[in-house]
């Protein structure tokens, strides 16, 4: 094999055009693709730029000739040669009106056949394609979404930089404050007995930085959630994470609706309207029964339980009766698009949310069929198309249950399968909202308490400060969440900032004085000492550009991530590790039965 002493490369293969015809150029890259003629070769040279066709003829010396003849697939090169104009243009590269004709090749290095071929929108298995995940970055489309993840990474920090915001690193090994996710915990050698957790954010030293004075923090900064995983989790992932002084949820929202437009701009050339839309978190639970709603379609909620409460039907009269409702959406042209067989399987749809059944109604050719029109009076499913706003041709669907979180997470989730089904959810198509006003609290039934909805140190709403310990079921937050098309891409809040309101809201969670101050007495006492109003937020970047990129899973715009169980095929890990290691730490594993 060659080497490249002497050679330096002067373009990159998706570079040259008509205009570069009669300059020498140099190029290296892999090979996508030979074609050997006989007395004529082609070779499509690749790098992470595009395409260029080097070419080979009998002007060709002949030592070249012969390298060129024994590239293969993947092999690695470097050529020098003139441009020339192309006798059979290819309009589907950019590069396609030239080629090179190569005056000097050198082979880098050889490749064996790989286990799929490199090319665009494979449909490789993806478990091939991770194990393999060096060769799968070859490929253009993948190799697209990491260039356009820097780009985003590249905008954030100039734009954060030019609103005086200072790039502040916080640690990596932290302490363990059980409240949320599951940690990663790292064994201490120098401690034995004693861990550091991994930071499942930077929550608490960003809070820490404001009380320092550095009035504007950002980061972009990797995260650790040990929790079951979906395309759109990891257990480590990217935040840009910011925080804000003297601030209240106009000026956060306002800072980062100007940074969303900058980003969209500069990264995918999308113009992005602002001000977004806003929305309180109980009204786009009723109305979309998410608390990240797809705005690109319409098919909302809509109660029925006013109307059905002392029907003849007991789905539906008991859930009522119960403190439950019953609800419905609206499927314009639904009768047609979702015949019986169709239906049974939105059935069994809902009841992956936790619905014991889907009732239905269609309206088509001037009449009604229903799953349960024998036990309504004319009268009341009347009604019921009255309220659903449905006219002929169209699909009404009910869910009916004694917890309204069933019936919003059934709804919410059919209403955004429904609207996947009849293309309604265009990847283009991008619609900004902010939802605000969030529940400060949440029932846990597996820890029969009370929990924050999203950490110990948001602050309520002025007008809810008194509901804290009293009244937690009614309890607001300074909380607003960045949603788009159905996605939540970042959420903050305005944060608690004295001790007292701190003291309470730990009190209001359940813990006693003394476990407030074992878990978070760094955090507290740094209260003491004169701390700022504050507020900021959090966006998973990944999230943001599977977005951008149009993709459908965050792993295509990870260089390497995991799988499903928290593997990581290509490397295999976790592993497992010497005894030697073990014994450092004073860690004694009990083998898991096979």
């Amino acid at each position: 094999m060659d080497t490249l002493k002497g050679f330096k490369r002067s373009l990159y293969c998706g570079e040259p055009r008509i205009e570069n015809v009669g300059e020498e150029v140099s190029v290296c890259g892999w090979v996508q693709r030979q074609r050997d003629l006989g007395q004529l070769i082609f070779i499509d040279l690749r790098d992470r730029t595009g395409i260029v066709q080097l070419a080979f003829d009998d002007g060709t010396d002949r030592a070249v000739f012969e390298k060129a003849s024994s590239a293969r697939s993947e092999y690695v090169l470097a050529a020098k040669g003139v441009v020339r104009e192309r006798s059979s243009k290819n309009k589907d590269i950019p590069t396609g009106e030239i080629e090179i004709e190569v005056k000097e090749l050198r082979l880098l290095a050889g490749a064996e056949t790989p286990p799929f071929e490199i090319v665009e929108n494979s449909d490789v298995n993806d478990m091939l394609r991770l194990k393999y995940r060096y060769l799968d970055l070859r490929r253009p489309d993948m190799q697209r979404a990491i260039a356009l993840r820097h780009k985003v990474a590249k905008v954030t920090r100039d734009y954060f930089d030019e609103n005086g915001f200072f790039e502040i690193e916080t640690p990596m090994l932290t302490k363990s404050t059980p409240e949320g996710a599951r940690d990663y915990l790292v064994p201490s050698r120098v401690h034995p007995g004693k861990f550091y957790a991994l930071p499942q954010s930077p929550q608490q030293y960003k809070q820490l930085l404001m009380l320092s004075g550095f009035d504007r923090y950002f980061q972009i900064v990797r995260c650790f959630r040990d929790e079951d995983l979906r395309a759109d989790r990891q257990p480590e992932f990217t935040q840009i994470d910011l925080e804000m002084s003297f601030v209240e949820v106009d000026d956060v929202i306002a800072m980062n609706e100007g940074f969303i437009k900058r980003v969209f701009k500069e990264a995918i050339g999308v113009e992005v309207e602002t001000p977004f839309l806003r929305m309180p978190w109980s009204e786009a639970m009723e109305r979309f029964g998410s608390d990240k709603p797809d705005l690109r379609f319409g098919i909302e909620l809509k109660n029925i339980s006013d109307l059905v409460g002392n029907c003849g039907f007991k789905v539906f009269t008991d859930p009522v009766a119960a403190g439950g409702s019953v609800r419905l959406i609206s499927v314009p042209g639904g009768a047609e698009s979702f015949p019986r067989k169709k239906i049974d399987g939105l059935v069994d749809f809902v009841k992956t949310y936790g619905a014991k059944g889907l009732a239905w109604m269609k309206l088509s050719d001037g009449g009604m069929t229903s799953s349960f029109a024998k036990f309504m009076t004319e009268e009341e499913n009347a009604a019921i198309i009255e309220r659903a706003e449905a006219k002929d041709g169209d699909l009404i669907l009910i869910v009916a249950d004694a917890k309204n979180e069933t019936v919003f997470a059934a709804l919410g989730a059919l209403r955004c399968e429904i609207g996947k089904r009849l293309g309604l959810c265009k990847k283009d198509d991008y619609k900004f909202l902010w939802v605000t006003e969030f529940p400060m609290f949440e029932y846990s039934e597996e820890d029969g308490r009370y929990v924050a909805v999203h950490h110990p140190f948001t602050a309520p709403m002025d007008e809810d400060v008194d509901k804290l310990e009293n009244d937690k079921a009614n309890c607001r937050a300074k909380a607003y969440d960045i949603v788009l098309n159905g996605t939540e891409m970042g959420g903050g809040s305005i944060r608690i900032s004295t001790p007292e309101m701190q003291q309470t809201m730990f009190r209001a969670l359940g813990f006693t004085d003394e476990d407030a101050q074992e878990r978070f007495g760094h955090l507290i006492n740094a209260f003491k000492y004169g701390a700022p109003p504050h507020g900021g937020l959090a966006y998973g970047l990944d999230r943001m550009v599977m977005l951008m990129a149009g993709a459908d899973s965050i792993r295509d715009v990870i260089a390497f991530p995991k799988v499903q169980n928290a593997s990581e095929p290509m490397t295999a890990c976790p592993d497992v590790v010497e005894q030697k290691q073990l014994d450092e730490l004073a860690i004694a594993v009990n083998k898991a039965e096979e």
